[in-house]
């Protein structure tokens, strides 16, 4: 049955991120904490399904202030498919050395802030451009993809390295190069992706342990609260608090 042979697939990738990546997660958590309790940012960054990740973590229930999404909508996911912000030109944009620098201009950085970007290969030019700037603008860059599987894979990009090249830290998802994972008969292509599944798994295991250093160090979290459970009178006020407190950051207060 494909479908167990997907979820074998899954969960034996979860088990190798366990195995393999705690220290790398704790080295990464630690930098983004530092950026957070100091009042600054964790930007993330990536592009094409590597977007979920991104929105997944915030703004969300049981997200917390301190990661500021950038997601550049015509290389965020794609549902039109074809016509307007269609597959052809997300290939494309994702390819066009020098896009990332001008995204990285509609932004104020720090120093202190972190950089975190994901990319399953590594090897295209928005991203190497994001991580680059970030870079020269003195910031940490964390980078989540399937490093070891990417390893030996030619750059697009005209500095010759790769993200994970770039990266100060970077936590190696565990996905095949190929992401599809479930042969399927009389075809070529395999079917079942597991780079989103890989990315998220990675995502909360880092972002509850910045959340545990941080809560470890006397810093209050703005946590988003859930506003549906039955008798919980505070939440929208805890909601409207952790929104404040985005606006304030956003600002530069």
């Amino acid at each position: 049955m494909l479908a167990k042979q997907w979820l074998n697939n899954a969960r034996d990738i979860m088990s190798k991120i366990e195995e393999t990546q705690l220290e790398n997660i704790s080295k990464a958590a630690e930098v983004m904490a530092d950026s957070i309790a100091r009042g600054r940012w964790v930007h993330t960054f990536g592009c094409g399904h590597a977007t979920i990740p991104i929105e997944e973590m915030y703004p969300r229930i049981g997200g917390f202030v301190g990661f500021h999404p950038m997601i550049e909508l015509p290389l965020t996911f794609f549902t039109r498919i074809t016509g307007e912000m269609g597959v052809h030109q997300f290939v494309f944009l994702e390819r066009v050395e020098g896009y990332g620098i001008e995204i990285m201009k509609g932004y104020n950085f720090d120093p202190h802030d972190t950089m975190w970007v994901f990319s399953h290969s590594g090897i295209n030019n928005v991203n190497i451009d994001v991580a680059l700037e970030a870079k020269r603008k003195g910031m940490k860059v964390i980078a989540f993809g399937s490093a070891a599987e990417a390893k030996g894979k030619q750059t697009r990009h005209s500095s010759g390295k790769t993200i994970f090249d770039i990266a100060d830290i970077v936590v190696d998802t565990c996905a095949p190069i190929g992401d599809a994972s479930v042969p399927l008969k009389n075809h070529q292509d395999k079917i079942g992706p597991v780079s989103t599944m890989a990315f998220i798994t990675c995502v909360w295991m880092t972002v509850t342990t910045v959340a545990e250093m941080l809560a470890e160090r006397g810093v209050k979290l703005y946590i988003h609260p859930s506003h549906n459970v039955p008798g919980d009178t505070t939440a929208r006020q805890r909601l409207e608090d952790a929104l404040a407190e985005y606006k304030l950051r956003i600002a530069g207060v």
